[in-house]
């Protein structure tokens, strides 16, 4: 049997888990079924929420939760863990305590993305839960690379949250304008360059590319690093660049 590239602790939530194993297919470069990334998906659905872990000071349940994950994909022999859930990277550090297999740490791939392509210095917005907002991580990691990191005033932020909880995360119909609306607001009021897309629903909305192109989506960051990893490579040069080039907006 052929070694087991990546693991994947998913269900945080089932959609975006999909969501990231269909552009983790659509992405690799691959031209017969073998091609493709040998992987392990936990689709872990039940576990505890992530933000309400955070602001509830509950985090025990989570990691308790989690570290069965590990376990299985220990046994499965995976050489790499991707965790497609912006908000459980706080808890990266601990996460990494529980096993040897490297977790690809999609936050700071996401800065070092932008750095590496905007420099220094750029301004840039992020969308993400509160729970990521308030633990700072993405703020602690852009300080690092020295990007400014704009946060949502809480109007803002209410109507991100009620569009991950109440549209995605409930299945409802999404109305992609919502948040083509949140990202236009970022770029043209508040004098961002580009804008993070930092929770894995998010990515889940289908935005029109003269929206995409400002965006940097972490779940895209992350698609990018697992296959890399996996030693396999990139159907085009950088996932997040084609999807710009996908939607007509080069």
């Amino acid at each position: 049997m052929q070694p087991i590239s990546l693991g994947v602790i998913g269900g945080m939530g089932p959609k975006a888990t999909s969501v990231f194993y269909d552009k983790v297919i659509d992405q690799t470069e691959a031209h017969k079924d073998q091609d493709h990334i040998n992987m392990v998906i936990l689709n872990h659905a039940t576990m505890p929420d992530r933000t309400e872990a955070i602001l509830t000071n509950q985090s025990e349940r989570f990691l308790q939760s989690i570290e069965q994950d590990f376990k299985l994909l220990e046994h499965a022999g995976v050489a790499n863990i991707a965790i497609p859930c912006n908000t459980s990277h706080f808890y990266y550090k601990q996460l990494q305590a529980m096993t040897n297999i490297p977790i690809i740490n999609m936050v700071e791939e996401t800065i070092r993305y932008i750095h590496d392509r905007c420099g220094a210095q750029t301004r840039v917005g992020i969308l993400a839960t509160n729970g990521t907002m308030k633990t700072g991580i993405y703020k602690a990691a852009c300080e690092k690379y020295r990007i400014e990191l704009y946060e949502p005033h809480e109007a803002l932020q209410d109507e991100v949250m009620k569009l991950i909880y109440e549209d995605v995360k409930s299945e409802l119909a999404t109305d992609p304008r919502k948040l083509e609306n949140m990202v236009q607001h970022l770029i043209t009021q508040e004098n961002c360059q580009s804008v993070i897309l930092a929770c894995t629903e998010l990515s889940c909305i289908p935005i029109r590319g003269e929206f995409k192109k400002y965006t940097i989506d972490a779940m895209n960051v992350l698609v990018e690093q697992s296959i890399l990893r996996s030693g396999k490579s990139l159907r085009y040069q950088s996932v997040t660049e084609q999807m710009v080039s996908s939607s007509g907006q080069a």
